[in-house]
């Protein structure tokens, strides 16, 4: 069963269409990373399925429920870090999370789930004093209230340093391995990157590609760049890696090369370095990033993934 299913849905406020004729289906058990650029739809689509805003066509389910008919139920296994999410300035930390508790009808400690998200130095700190980080990590122990079924983590990363960010991923994969799906919109494309099982990229209201990073690279077909370091690097050598088919640039810097290239054509450029007679100490292989790809599909035609 899917965790997340959307059947033909859109919104319209007015003569402006938010999200168009969407069908996405978010399986059980994974991350699923939605990304898009501002005005894509992204907050509109989270809105629908956590039935704040209803749509103009369509059918969503979660967690096998109407969005609509059944969203009580609904909000009750899942778990939600909103986009600027602000705080109770007089309240602590802890009282944020017992609040959360009271609020979902489910027993748990407190200090534990700030203990998990690091800050449970500051428990009795009123949240008003929270730095944007903590702030964040806050958040993210109420959204983990009662172990949802499903994690809805709207720009989870905001505000957080480096290691944050870092152990913020771990607390995601963790949730999964417990058996939990995870819905996971961000703009910060390598945290995205690291830690989804799949991505959906959304355009002007349209899903225009989803699918692995790496079934993403496939169809969209974005070179890699192959970087090779050599005992000794000729002309003649660099004019035949030049000119094989699928090789779109060739850069050198002493007897390190540079190549762009197609898939499937980084044997050919090794194979005729052989041939000339040129010793490769090291190789390896960069492939296009997610940043590459997410300009590749809401810069570019679409492609099919």
């Amino acid at each position: 069963m899917a965790a997340i299913e959307l059947r033909d849905v859109s919104k319209r406020y007015g003569d402006v269409v938010a999200v168009d004729d969407l069908d996405l289906a978010v399986r059980e058990g994974e991350v699923f990373g939605f990304l898009g650029p501002n005005g894509a739809g992204k907050s509109t689509t989270i809105n629908m399925l956590l039935d704040f805003v209803r749509p103009s066509d369509g059918r969503i389910e979660v967690l096998g429920r109407d969005a609509r008919e059944e969203s009580v139920a609904i909000r009750q296994r899942t778990g939600v870090l909103p986009e600027g999410f602000d705080v109770y300035h007089r309240l602590t930390g802890r009282k944020h999370v017992e609040f959360a508790l009271e609020s979902k009808g489910v027993n748990g400690d407190p200090d534990a789930l700030l203990e998990r998200v690091g800050i449970a130095d500051a428990a009795d700190r009123k949240a008003g004093d929270y730095s944007k980080g903590m702030t964040q990590r806050l958040a993210l122990a109420m959204a983990l209230v009662g172990e949802p079924e499903l994690l809805i983590l709207d720009e989870p990363s905001t505000g957080l340093d480096p290691n944050g960010a870092h152990e913020m991923r771990r607390i995601v994969r963790e949730e999964v391995d417990r058996g939990a799906t995870v819905f996971f919109s961000s703009h910060i494309l390598g945290q995205v990157e690291a830690v989804c099982d799949r991505v959906g990229i959304l355009r002007e209201g349209r899903l225009v590609a989803e699918d692995s990073v790496s079934g993403l690279r496939d169809a969209a077909g974005t070179e890699a760049t192959l970087r090779i370091s050599a005992e000794r690097l000729p002309e003649t050598a660099v004019e035949r890696v030049r000119g094989l088919r699928g090789v779109s640039s060739v850069e050198t810097d002493g007897t390190d090369m540079r190549v762009g290239v197609e898939n499937g054509s980084k044997t050919a450029v090794l194979n005729a370095l052989e041939e000339e007679g040129v010793g490769v100490r090291d190789f390896e292989t960069e492939e296009a990033s997610l940043e590459d790809l997410f300009r590749t599909y809401t810069e570019g035609e679409e492609a099919t993934a």
